[in-house]
């Protein structure tokens, strides 16, 4: 219903308020109050009129209002690691704000995205009005988890490495990573190339952190099995984005070397496809001249030509448990321990045997 001219907030030409509402339901402002924020102290009835005041004056509390009043913002933030558009060119991020949406739901509560300022994560903390954190691939001795404890902001860390009285989510990486190349390794490849995301805008030249620190520990362990390691020749690493392009451009560089790879180990399903494009650019079969294999099990996994060999890891579960540990600190509730979480290797059709050389 529509306000009349004689409406009280129409008559104003400002949005409805409370006191139209009370006015309109012939109720005290109070009682208003208590119908949004504890209705158990007015009568249903009571409660039932004035919901039916405020629909057809078209009156919502004021959340700028509610947030100062209750010192809650009703919402979690997502302190990400690189700026927006980047972020959602990665299929990894859908899954895993899908699980934090899951608990969003439940509790009522919104998500506020929360990208770099000004190449900083740690300068956007100020900044965003939210009730906590879930904070992605830092470590214990960034600035961004001192700020947090010193602003005494609940926050959860997922892909970090445990710190003291902090929840924290993460995948077992390290047996993910030992279990992708060590399948490399049996199927007899031994020119392999790492194609590996970069670093955050704010953390040049640190050296592998956090979920790729793991998977490099991982695949260490399996090419030392094989008398490899990192730096035995023929096995190589590249960073680039983490974008399809990013893969894309990578492996075409890959491949106009001296001794290309007939393997390539992506750390990143995402960038794994840009190197399935590349390939088939080349006219290189996939897996006869190279194989190719990623980590995440993205559903686009299944659908590439060939199918991508991966590790599958729950990324949306990571979600929902970053989601559920940050309500349960912002609530004041027992902080939870260390969650890990274990993931499987998938082989699908991008992983053959190495070819004759």
């Amino acid at each position: 219903m529509s306000n009349s001219p004689t409406d009280p907030g129409s008559a104003r030409g400002g949005r409805p308020t409370s006191s139209d509402v009370a006015q309109r339901a012939g109720v005290s402002r109070t009682a208003v109050s208590f119908a949004y924020n504890d209705p158990a102290k007015i009568s249903t009835a009571t409660r039932d009129r004035i919901m039916a005041a405020a629909d057809e004056l078209g009156y919502t509390p004021d959340p700028l209002a509610r947030m100062l009043k209750h010192r809650k913002t009703g919402t979690l933030g997502l302190l990400l690691p690189q700026d927006i558009a980047q972020v959602m060119q990665n299929p990894y991020y859908a899954q895993f704000i899908t699980g934090i949406g899951h608990v969003c739901e439940r509790e009522g509560m919104t998500l506020l995205l929360c990208p770099p300022l000004r190449n900083s994560m740690l300068k956007a903390i100020p900044y965003a009005a939210v009730d906590g954190f879930i904070v992605t691939g830092l470590e214990a001795d960034r600035g961004e988890v001192a700020e947090l404890r010193r602003r005494k902001i609940p926050f959860v860390l997922v892909d970090s490495e445990p710190v003291t009285d902090v929840p924290s989510v993460e995948a077992d990486d390290d047996k993910g990573g030992y279990d992708l190349v060590r399948h490399i390794l049996e199927l007899g490849h031994t020119r392999i190339a790492f194609l590996i995301f970069e670093s955050g805008p704010d953390q040049p030249n640190l050296g592998y952190r956090g979920p790729l620190k793991r998977r490099f520990a991982g695949a260490e362990r399996a090419l030392a099995e094989q008398d490899l390691s990192l730096t035995s020749a023929g096995v190589v690493t590249v960073e680039a984005p983490c974008t399809r392009s990013g893969g894309y451009t990578a492996t075409l560089d890959l491949m106009a070397g001296q001794a290309p790879p007939t393997a390539i180990v992506a750390f990143s399903d995402i960038m794994a496809v840009g190197a399935l494009d590349a390939l088939k650019s080349l006219n290189l079969p996939v897996p006869a001249a190279v194989s190719v294999v990623g980590y995440d099990d993205q559903p686009e996994a299944e659908w590439t030509q060939p199918r991508l060999t991966t590790i599958r890891q729950p990324i949306e579960a990571k979600g929902r448990l970053a989601g559920d540990f940050l309500v349960a600190a912002i609530r004041g509730e027992s902080q939870h321990p260390r969650q890990l979480l274990h993931g499987a290797l998938v082989v699908r059709d991008s992983s053959g045997q190495a070819p004759p050389t």
